[in-house]
């Protein structure tokens, strides 16, 4: 047994979760300042700043969609690749590696092909005015060409998470996010490319990240490699994954369609100010939600791994550690965000209106956002047991059941219709984790039960001790 395997098999679940949490969410923390830098660097451009940030924001509904069909294969194929390896069958979870290879490269081709011919619809379409389409273009078509770098990096890394290697998955973030930090200033300013230059920068910091995570699957340190007779897709083998997938794919994909509706709302009642400060307010709930991402993704090789070897006890123990972690962090990072909105929004902008802005709306936007560790260590356990259904229901509740009608919705109940826009998150957000909160219970003392009567000797009171 690799060293990796019997450390996730019988470390103690506290220390593990440390050990590979810590580096996740260093990866995911600079992996904000990765997403983030760009936009830093464009609301400073002399005299366009405002106008190009605003542009950059209203093509995040594409870039999302590139994260989303990402996370559609890695975060369905690794924890079933983790729970393979449990189970002692590391050639089939070699054979789900080399699939999810194949499909993110296909996937990329075809991403690429449909946003270089009908980008300029979509941004169109996603809130672009007359100021801002220029700026949004010129980013777009140059990020578009290196989607297979975005696929290969981000989709192949999970499959290094759930092998237990943290501090490699952590340097794949690292390397790109540092070459990102470097080229950023040379192109954008340096070279005057502008918005073109962030994308150009960001392209090749993701291609020297995908050339990184390749190398290191194909070589000598790694316990599941890709091969070249796992390339060729098989149904039985990338279906499950898929079906796993489909939760944090609607869950990413879906932010494409709510970046739409808030643009589309925030247009109509608001104009350019409202969609730069969406821009803001986006970019700071991923410095909440990305940290959170890294500890599940410390948390989740530990649950697959157990769950594939049958240990009920370490699956229960892994979820309360996972749950008391990002429980922390959500609570202290809302608190920081309620007291002093002004330095989230300075971090983007220097424009005074932007910034009052910004601090009024971000209050009402991220008013539940404590809550948001309880949302992501429940969704992340189901799929990590590989849990397709409950995870996908959850997925969609949050986004298209509840926040969607909300942002169309809640402007005729309120005077203030720019206010009851941006108060459609806080209110899906509670009733999500209410719904989340009942039905996960039930799903994990299921799961308990069932893996108590499987390994009667080792558990024998486990189910009177389940959730």
């Amino acid at each position: 047994m690799h060293k990796n395997e019997k450390q996730l098999a019988t470390g103690k679940i506290s220390k593990v979760l440390f050990n590979l949490a810590l580096p996740a969410v260093t990866a995911q923390i600079v992996n904000v300042l990765y997403n983030m830098v760009d936009r830093m660097y464009i609301g400073h451009i002399p005299d366009i700043g405002r106008d190009a940030l605003t542009g950059i924001g209203v093509c995040m509904p594409l870039i999302l969609l590139i994260s989303a069909s990402t996370a559609l294969v890695s975060m369905g194929g690794s924890p079933r690749a983790s729970i393979k390896m449990g189970e002692g069958k590391s050639d089939e979870a070699e054979r789900i590696l080399g699939n999810c290879t194949s499909l993110l490269v296909l996937i990329s081709v075809f991403l690429t092909a449909a946003f270089l011919l009908f980008g300029e619809w979509f941004l169109l379409r996603f809130g672009a005015s007359a100021n801002t389409i220029v700026h949004a273009m010129g980013y777009m078509r140059i990020y578009a060409i290196g989607t297979i770098f975005v696929q290969l990096s981000l989709g192949l890394n999970a499959f290094i998470t759930a092998q237990g290697f943290a501090k490699i998955s952590m340097y794949t973030v690292l390397i790109g996010a540092v070459s990102n930090i470097i080229l950023d200033p040379i192109f954008i300013f340096g070279l005057k490319m502008g918005v073109s230059g962030a994308a150009l920068a960001t392209i090749i910091s993701q291609g020297i990240s995908a050339i990184w995570v390749v190398r290191f699957l194909s070589g000598p340190k790694t316990v599941l490699r890709i091969r070249k007779e796992n390339l060729r897709l098989k149904a039985k083998i990338i279906l499950p994954c898929l079906a796993l997938g489909m939760a944090p794919f609607i869950m990413q994909s879906t932010e494409s369609l709510i970046a739409v509706c808030f643009n589309s709302s925030l247009l109509r009642y608001g104009g350019d100010l409202a969609v730069g400060s969406m821009t803001i307010l986006t970019s700071v709930m991923q410095f909440s939600i990305l940290p959170l991402t890294g500890i599940a993704q410390g948390a989740q090789p530990i649950i697959s791994y157990n769950y594939g070897a049958k240990n009920a006890q370490r699956v229960k123990e892994a979820f309360q550690a996972l749950l008391k972690a990002s429980l922390i962090y959500s609570v202290i990072f809302w608190l920081a965000v309620m007291a002093v909105p002004g330095l989230f929004a300075r971090i983007f902008t220097q424009d005074t209106q932007l910034i009052e802005f910004t601090m009024w709306s971000l209050r009402i936007y991220m008013a539940c956002g404590f809550l948001l560790g309880i949302q992501l260590a429940c969704q992340r356990t189901l799929i990590a047991i590989g849990n397709a259904k409950a995870s996908l229901f959850l997925a969609i509740l949050r986004k298209i059941i509840l926040l969607v009608p909300l942002i169309y919705m809640l402007p005729h109940f309120f005077e203030n219709q720019l206010f009851a826009v941006f108060l459609a998150e806080p209110i899906a957000d509670f009733l999500a984790v209410c719904a989340t909160v009942v039905l996960f219970v039930r799903e994990l003392k299921k799961v308990m039960r069932a893996l108590s009567v499987e390994l009667p000797d080792e558990n024998p009171v486990l189910e009177s001790k389940a959730l």
